[in-house]
This record gives structure tokens, sequence and C-alpha cells, in this order.
């Protein structure tokens, strides 16, 4: 029977962790590489420079995968509102002004604002344009270059790959190539304002205010505004005491939601645990009501008393339309929150496909009450105590929703609770889909006649996750045809495609590290390939620590918070697999506990949260 204790409350002055920014590194092209900072690498020049604790390595790369450039609505990557790029924007020749262009002959624009006013500019309205496409001394004619004729979805999407989501090296300037765009022609210009702004990073509150006063001045500026992005945000950046920033007021609720009120085509909106005491009940009821076009709603970690009545207030008015435009949302670790909140938002969301949940009070009936035309392919529910194991098996192996899983975690922590027996888990594998690529089944209770079930899933999972009561000697038949079965069978053995295996539930016994590194064991020999990175437990990694072993078998250890790995090293001449695949949403490594609901690179407080903490 599964064992369960009672959720503790949560409160805003418990458990509430210090702002941590984690990104991935690809320098040395080694997994599991990350940087670590106590402020967001969105600041620079506003830092302490004796601050031996900031760790933003000057040669770390963060970049995202060419496969991984965004495809879905809404251009551009993140923009940086600290950029001068928006205290200085300059019009090309000619340029009058979005009121002013002609449609069919007729000045119809319907813009609610005109970007004479963004800057201190003014332009000569009887400014004509040279006409014709030829070039003249080397030159072509203005706006009729090769690059300014390309239509504007094109235009755009080449301007895109000129942005960034995090600073290339900590605290370096972003964005410049936009600030020389801008300057180029009209066409380009209004181009690049759209990368510029429609995707919006905020990493303190004088950015954000900053921000506001753009868009509350030039309405047509918060029209182009598809992400608002706060996983970057930091309550001690910018060398301001609490209560220098309690007196600016830069970002209160009354601000925030004036922001949200001039972004009407709103479609992405992540929160973080240190803004939550700004989410007052009238933000909540315009994202869950007044934003048609919103797609994804992030609120990590907020567990603050004022966030948990903000949304009791919602849940108590009725006022929540029948279908939510959410498609994904996650509440991960948002502890604080009562079981109604999920009992009255859940089945509200008919497009839902990302789900995270982790560590709250979802319960089986909410999690039921799931739409049937939710197409579920992300599904956090780790370490949710009040979900039973038998109705999680329920919905996973007969709920529509769930037809379709790439991302599945139910990960337990076992010192407080199990949600998953063994027969429970002998009655789920069968049914898990072929679509899955993740799966982690951490803190279950696991035994040698699940290694049988799990066969058929490392064909075509990457990341696995295992239970307890497993060793090492079970194991390896994950990897290589068992040596008592038939030669035909052994020939016909189809390979593995695990690159990432959890068995840090095994103790240093379990694990037997004189097997491991023997010449008889093949997991962390190149026939075990693909898989590159195994998560152990701190007792087993505390012991490798200065075993000359690692090394030389080709591995290395990689530590992040309370996490460590065993990486293999990349071969010489070899073909590298950065890791970057569709499914994780913009992360390259392996193994993240939180699930990503906008496409980005992993940075900010939501990196901490995938790979720092357990």
């Amino acid at each position: 029977m599964s064992e369960k204790k009672a959720m503790p409350l949560t409160t805003d002055s418990v458990d509430r962790a210090s702002f941590s920014s984690t990104k991935e590194s690809h320098m040395g092209g080694i997994a599991q590489t990350f940087t670590e900072s106590k402020t967001s690498s969105y600041l620079r020049n506003e830092y302490p420079q004796d601050e031996d604790a900031i760790v933003d390595d000057s040669s770390a790369g963060s970049r995202t995968p060419p496969e991984l450039l965004r495809t879905d609505s809404g251009r551009g990557m993140l923009t940086n509102p600290h950029s001068s790029l928006h205290g200085f924007v300059c019009p090309c020749d000619g340029f009058k002004g979005w009121k002013a262009i002609s449609v069919r002959g007729r000045i119809a624009s319907k813009s609610s604002g005109d970007l004479k006013g963004l800057a201190r500019w003014d332009w000569d309205s009887d400014v004509k344009m040279t006409g014709g496409n030829v070039k003249e001394k080397g030159r072509y004619a203005a706006g009729k270059s090769p690059l300014e004729l390309l239509p504007m979805e094109l235009l755009g999407a080449v301007i895109d790959q000129l942005a960034t989501d995090i600073p290339p090296n900590g605290f370096t300037a972003r964005n410049i190539d936009l600030m020389s765009l801008l300057l180029t022609s009209r066409g380009i210009h209004s181009a690049t304002l759209s990368t510029l702004y429609a995707q919006v990073t905020i990493p303190h509150s004088r950015i954000f205010r900053k921000f506001l006063s753009h868009i509350s001045s030039h309405p047509a500026l918060g029209t182009i505004v598809r992400r608002l992005d706060f996983s970057h945000f930091n309550p001690t950046g910018a060398g301001m005491t609490a209560r220098e920033r309690a007196q600016t007021q830069n970002l209160i609720p009354e601000t925030l939601l004036q922001a949200l009120l001039l972004t009407t085509n709103l479609q992405e909106f992540l929160a973080q645990e240190h803004i939550d005491d700004e989410l007052s009940p009238a933000v909540l009821k315009t994202l869950l009501c007044d934003l048609p076009k919103l797609k994804a709603l992030d609120f990590c970690a907020c567990s603050s008393t004022s966030f948990r009545e903000s949304f009791n207030t919602i849940i108590s008015a009725q006022i929540l339309p029948a279908a939510l435009p959410i498609a994904r949302l996650s509440l991960h670790e948002c502890t604080i929150l009562p079981s109604s909140v999920f009992d009255s938002l859940l089945p509200r969301l008919p497009h839902l496909t990302h789900l995270d949940v982790a560590h709250t009070r979802i319960t089986d009936a909410a999690l039921h009450s799931i739409p049937h035309t939710a197409r579920l392919t992300h599904l956090n529910l780790s370490k949710c105590s009040l979900l039973s194991g038998a109705s999680v098996v329920n919905f996973l192996t007969t709920h529509p929703a769930a037809k379709s899983l790439v991302y599945l975690n139910l990960a337990m922590d076992v010192k407080s609770s199990e949600m998953l027996s063994s027969d429970e888990i002998t009655s789920l594998l069968p049914y898990l889909p072929t679509t899955l690529r993740s799966l982690n089944l951490k803190g279950s209770k696991m035994g040698k006649e699940h290694i049988a079930l799990l066969l058929p899933l490392t064909k075509h999972v990457e990341e696995l996750g295992l239970g307890r009561h497993l060793d090492l000697r079970e194991l390896t038949r994950l990897f290589v045809p068992d040596s008592d079965l038939p030669l035909a069978e052994q020939v016909a053995w189809v390979p593995h495609s695990l690159r990432y295996l959890d068995v840090s539930d095994l103790s240093i016994a379990q694990m037997d590290l004189g097997t491991l590194f023997g010449s008889s064991c093949p997991v962390l020999k190149t026939i075990a390939e693909p898989l590159d990175v195994l998560e152990l437990s701190a007792e087993v990694l505390k012991r490798l620590e200065k075993a000359p072993d690692v090394k030389r078998v080709g591995w290395c250890i990689k530590e992040a918070g309370r996490r460590g790995w065993l990486v293999r090293l990349p071969r010489e001449g070899g073909i590298k697999d950065e890791g970057a695949r569709s499914w994780k949403w913009g992360a390259t490594y392996w193994g993240m506990r939180k699930i990503p609901v906008a496409r980005a690179e992993v940075g900010g407080i939501y990196g901490h949260y995938m790979f720092k903490k357990n």
C-alpha cells in the first residue's frame, strides 16, 4: 500500500530560495555542465566586483541548437529591456510612421500608436523615396536591396537569428546586432522592432518600469509582445535594498496589471516565486479571463500567502470561463495552493498539452477531470503526495489525454511518501506509449521482474529514471542481451536508445563500484553507447570523487546543487550529440525536473529548478 503524509503548508517566509541563475554551458562539449550565478546574467555593471559567489564563466557559451530555433507562434528570442536599444531607436530615411503607411492607395492603418514619438527624432514627411532596384555606385537604391524585398515573414525569421536568449558570456551586452539593424532601413527597422518586442525578459524592477513606460507611451509596441518573462527576475538586483524597492513601486500589482492590459496579444506569461506577491486577484483574473491568445502560463514555485489568497478569490468568485485557452500550464512547486484550485482549473483546459504540477496538492479527482479533448505530451506528477498510485496508473492507461505522452515524471521522495508499488509498476509499464522519450520512476518500488517490462521501452526512451531495490547486475540487461538467451535472440537484439539513466536510488552496495569499473561490466564501455549520463546518489558520488578509475574509463563527474552525474567524455574525432531535442523545448542536457512551457534556452531560476534541485 502507498504511504501518504499530509503536505505541510508553505508560506512566503518558509522554503523561499534566494535567486539563483543556472544555465547550460557548452564549453568543452561535455554534458551536464552548468554555470551558476547569484545574480541574473541580464544585469551588467551592476553587481559587486568582490562577489566571489558569482560564477558566470566568461568563456561559457549558451546557445539554442539550430534544430530548436522557434517554429511556433510568436517570433524571436527573448528580448532584454535593459538594452540601450529601447532608449535609442532611429528611423530610416523617408520613414513617416505607421499611420502614414499606404494600404491599397489609402492611408488605412488602424495602428493605435505612432512610432514618431518613440524616441527624440523628427523626420521630413516630404522626403521622396528613390525608385528603381538597380545598383548606383555599387549600392542598391533605398528600400530595394534583395534583403529588404524579402517578404516580412522571411525577413523577420532572418533577423530572429541575431537575437539571443541569454547573454553569451555572463554580463556581456546583448542584441548589439539588432541595434545596428534599427538604423538600416524602414523595412528592416520595422521587422527588427517585432523581434525586439515579441519576447520580453524582465531581470529586475527598473527594467520593468522602463518597459511599461515605453508601451504606455506607444501602445502599438504592446501589441507586438508575445512573451513576458520574469524567470530571470532578481529581487535583490541592481544594488537596491528591500525598502528602496518598495518605495520605487516599479513592479507592484497595479503596474503589472497595467502591463498586461497593454499586451493584449500576449501568448506566454512566465512568473516565479520572487514576484508571487505581485500576482493579485486582478492580475490573475486578467491572465485567466481577459487574454484570449494566452497559451502558456508558468507560476514556478509561487508559494506566498498572498498568491494563495489571490487564487482563492478567483475560484470563489466563480468568474472563470468554461474553457480556458491555456495549453501549457506549470504550477511546479506551488505547494501552498489548495486542492480546490486544481479541481477548478483542470476541467477548463480542453487544449492542454503540458502540465507540471510537481509537489502540489493535486488530487485523484482533479487529475481525472482533465478533458478528454486534451492531448498531453508533457506531464509532471512528481512528489504529489495526495495522488494514489492506483489512480495514476488508471489515468495513464485509460484516459484519452494520456495516449501521446513524450515526457512523464512520476518521481517520488521515498523519505516522505511512495506513489507506485511493485504491482502498480507492473500494471503501468506495458501500456506506456511508444511516443515516450523521458520516463522517471525514481522512488518507486521496483524489482528484477520489471527489467523485462522495461526492455521494450528502452528501444525508444532516451531518459529513464529507475526506482529502488535494483542492483547493477540487473541493470546490465538493459544494454546487452542476456547470455542465457538463445543465439538467434541474441543476434536479433535491438540496441537501446538510452542516453541518460537515473540510478540515484541505488546505494553503494547496490551499485557495486568494483564491478561497475571492472572489465566484465558493459555499462561504462562503448558497447553501452549511446548512454552518456548516469545520475548517482550523493553517497556514491562521494566515494567516486577521488577515484582514478573514473577518468581512466573515459568518464568524468559533474555536479550541480544536490545532483551529480557520471558523464561520458567525448571521443576525439567522434560525432558529438549535444542532446538537443524538440521535446526538451530548448534544453540540451539530460534529466530536467521541471517542464518548460515556452521554448527557450535554460537560464534564470527555471534552470535552477530544472537541473540543480532534486
